[in-house]
């Protein structure tokens, strides 16, 4: 059954995934009104306890994939690497999905990705591909050393992952990451990394958010700073990089942008995600319209939110135990917590992060 747009309050949306991401979708749904379906491989998680509904199922799960359909009136996910036989699926069903096909599609493949890219006019680091130990040795060669060497598929938080110091290492590093297909990417002589926040509407409207500074540890997003202090000339550079991957994709909903910034002042794509994103909670403080009802607005075919910053936030993720010491953080009147509700809390594992207001704008 083809959904009727805009989605009127009361229709139910789903979402393929059900872990921090989906939970605080499924939470900014509710608050417009939606009822929300979650189709998740695992019981208790995160986002099926804030929903009207929890599938339990794989995400290629036929049963499961039309149980979803039956419920839901549009259909979005919380990560990119949900099969996309799943979404070709959901279509063939009836069901309306956004983001479309194609922006899965290119992000589950690190050379599709940035190949994308370069086709739309938009810069990143020379890369090449490799899928036997001798074409890792070539590409290396090719792009330089050191390069960082990752998996073409999957891999997130430094995962996937490692840096070839010498050509003549790419042989050994390919197989230390399973002797699967790799791209290897020369490394970027950048001074900071950040992030942009976009969304696009089914109308072709396009917002954007203020862009972050960006600080990892260990190949883990440690804090964000929003609105970070660049130049208008920066500001202007992601506008427009956001602009073209948006419309290059037929893109609805919302994307994270990582990019770094170089020394002259100009910006390279380091990756992207079609799909709210962390470098983007502290919009959940910091703007009139956060990216998750941003993102909810945009699949339902409502009008985007403004995406004006009220106050600059810093964002903390909360990793593992640390995230016992909420009391301490909501102590703190300039300190707002948002905590995932995972019953387990591994070393590294994303508990839940902390908003902290800086200051008023």
């Amino acid at each position: 059954m083809t959904a009727i747009l805009p989605l009127p309050p009361g229709s139910t949306l789903g979402i393929l995934g059900g872990g921090q991401l989906g939970r605080m979708l499924a939470q900014a749904a509710a608050k417009l009104g939606f009822d929300v379906a979650i189709l998740e491989r695992e019981t208790d998680a995160p986002a099926g306890r804030v929903a009207a509904h929890a599938i339990i199922g794989a995400y290629d799960d036929p049963l499961a994939l039309n149980a979803l359909a039956e419920l839901a009136d549009v259909v979005t996910f919380e990560f990119e690497n949900v099969p996309a036989a799943s979404v070709e699926a959901l279509m063939a069903l009836g069901v309306e999905v956004a983001p479309g096909p194609l922006a899965l599609a290119v992000a589950q493949d690190r050379v599709d990705e940035k190949s994308f890219l370069n086709a739309r006019g938009v810069a990143t680091v020379a890369f090449a591909a490799a899928d036997s130990p001798e074409t890792a040795v070539a590409a290396a060669a090719a792009v330089g050393t050191p390069c960082l060497m990752k998996t073409r598929r999957e891999g997130y938080d430094g995962k996937g992952q490692t840096w070839v110091e010498h050509a003549a290492d790419a042989a050994k590093a390919f197989e230390s990451l399973g002797a699967r297909p790799v791209i290897l990417e020369a490394a970027a002589d950048f001074v900071r990394e950040l992030s942009i926040i976009a969304a696009r509407g089914r109308d072709g409207a396009i917002a954007v958010y203020p862009l972050a500074e960006n600080h990892h540890e260990k190949g883990v997003l440690r804090r964000s700073v929003a609105p970070a202090e660049v130049s208008a000339s920066a500001a202007e550079q992601a506008e427009r990089i956001a602009a073209r991957i948006l419309t290059g994709l037929d893109y609805v909903g919302v994307i994270g942008i990582e990019l770094f910034e170089l020394k002259d002042g100009s910006l390279l794509v380091n990756e992207i995600a079609p799909r709210v994103h962390n470098t983007g909670h502290w919009t959940q403080d910091g703007c009139e319209v956060d990216q998750f009802e941003q993102h909810i607005r945009a699949v339902a075919g409502w009008p985007l939110g403004p995406t004006a910053a009220r106050a600059q936030v810093e964002m903390l993720n909360l990793l593992g135990d640390e995230a016992a010491g909420w009391a301490t953080y909501a102590a703190q009147p300039e300190t707002r917590v948002h905590l995932y509700g995972k019953r387990e809390a591994k070393p590294g594992r994303k508990m839940g992060h902390v908003n902290r207001i800086l200051g008023s704008l």
